[in-house]
Formats: C-alpha cells, sequence, structure tokens
C-alpha cells in the first residue's frame, strides 16, 4: 500500500470539468500534491490558474496542470472523471502509464451519453464503467476502483462546507482499496464505504442517476446518501 506521507501525486485525468476541478481543489487544500489533466495542457493550466484566483484563501501551489498523458505519468495515483463517451480513448492515450497504479474511475453510464436523460443509465457489455476500465487497462497491473460516482459535483464545488455523503467503493485489491480510502477520506464530511469486489460497481454506479432524479424532483442540487446501522462501520 502507498503510503500518503510520502508525498504521493495524485493525477485527475479529466480534471478540468466541474467533477475533476471539484476532487482536485478538495484535495488540495487537504494538502495533497494534485495533478489536474486535460485533453490540452492549455486548457489545464487556464483551469488551475483559475481555481487559485478564485480560492485565494487557500493555497493551492501543490495543484499543477498538464495534459493528461504527463498527469498519468507523473501521478502515483490516478482518478478518472470524464464522460462516457470519452472513457475508452482516453485510457487508451494513457496506458502505458497506467502500469501497477492505482486507477480511481468516476465514470457512470449515463443517458447523456446518447442523447438521452440524466437520471438513466446505460447497461454496458461489461457491466459497469468501473469494469470496462479494467478490462481496457488489462495486462498493466493497474488496480482499478470504482470511486466517487455517488458524490455530486455541487457538493465538491461548494467549499468550504464539509460534504454529507459517503463514497461508495469497490474493487479487486484491498490494499488499494485502503490507499483509495485513505486519499477520499481527506476531504472533509466524506466516509469512504468498500462495498466489495469490482463487480459492485454495477450496482453502485446506478445510484448516480437516482440521486440526479432526486435532485431535479426536490429541487435540490446535494442529495447524497449514508450508511447507517452496520455497527463495523461505526467502529472504522
Amino acid at each position: 500500500m502507498i503510503k500518503i506521507g510520502d508525498r504521493m501525486k495524485v493525477s485527475i485525468i479529466g480534471g478540468t470539468g466541474p467533477q475533476g476541478l471539484g476532487i482536485a481543489e478538495r484535495l488540495a487544500i487537504a494538502g495533497m500534491d494534485v495533478i489536474v489533466g486535460s485533453r490540452k495542457e492549455e486548457k489545464a493550466l487556464d483551469v488551475v490558474a483559475k481555481a487559485k484566483e478564485d480560492l485565494s484563501d487557500y493555497d493551492l501551489s501543490n495543484m499543477v496542470g498538464m495534459a493528461n498523458e504527463d498527469a498519468a505519468k507523473e501521478g502515483d495515483v490516478l482518478i478518472i472523471t470524464v464522460p462516457l463517451a470519452a472513457q475508452k480513448p482516453t485510457l487508451e492515450g494513457i496506458k502505458e502509464f497506467c502500469a501497477d497504479k492505482i486507477v480511481m474511475d468516476a465514470t457512470v453510464p449515463l443517458e447523456t451519453a446518447i442523447g438521452g436523460k440524466p437520471f438513466r443509465f446505460i447497461d454496458l457489455m461489461e457491466g459497469s464503467a468501473a469494469e470496462r476500465t479494467a478490462k481496457i487497462l488489462e495486462g498493466t497491473g493497474a488496480k482499478v476502483i470504482c470511486a466517487f460516482c455517488n458524490i455530486s459535483n455541487s457538493h465538491l464545488a461548494n467549499i468550504p462546507e464539509e460534504i454529507d455523503c459517503d463514497c461508495l467503493i469497490a474493487g479487486d485489491d484491498a490494499d488499494a482499496k485502503a490507499t483509495a480510502a485513505e486519499i477520499i477520506d481527506k476531504i472533509p464530511g466524506i466516509k469512504t464505504i468498500d462495498c466489495g469486489i469490482l463487480e459492485k460497481a454495477r450496482i453502485i454506479e446506478k445510484i448516480t442517476p437516482l440521486l440526479i432524479g432526486l435532485n431535479i424532483k426536490y429541487k435540490s442540487h446535494y442529495g447524497g446518501l449514508r450508511i447507517t446501522g452496520i455497527p463495523a462501520l461505526d467502529k472504522e
């Protein structure tokens, strides 16, 4: 397991969108070294510069921008935050830099990828977006984890407020999940819940369109969920 104290670099691949940037800002404020990746380096640099301007009350000198390929090469842990349509080409572009790394995937197969509604789910041949990532990265030794799927962009952007939501994760490598949880739990308010093997991503990812639908129905932006009633989790 990678030790957080070793100045580990976390790269957000496709990190210039609302979700990726929100994760990057939260982790940078928590003291982690963060790289924001984009298809074009110039966009990453511009977004990081704007974030530092908007959050001038915080020291974000530990957050930099790079092209996705460079971010993947430099990062010790990667977080994929791209739309479904961009998932495969993005991963193929950075595959050579994913060897033996922890790769957290926040991709959710929503109908918006084909012009549909955001509260509808697309069933993928691989079973889930995270399993699709594992298939694409097969042979690299990458340890894929489904993560951040049920944390809303609005929650992430609402700095400095704590995020009243659990983060459900799934993956096949216990040590990788422990490292991922240590990273995620640096964001105030979040508690990471290990849901089991990567196949559980098929359930986790389907929670996202449900939460989106609830937010639309009740005119909110902060819908989330907490797992309760499990004593073992309360002791963690």
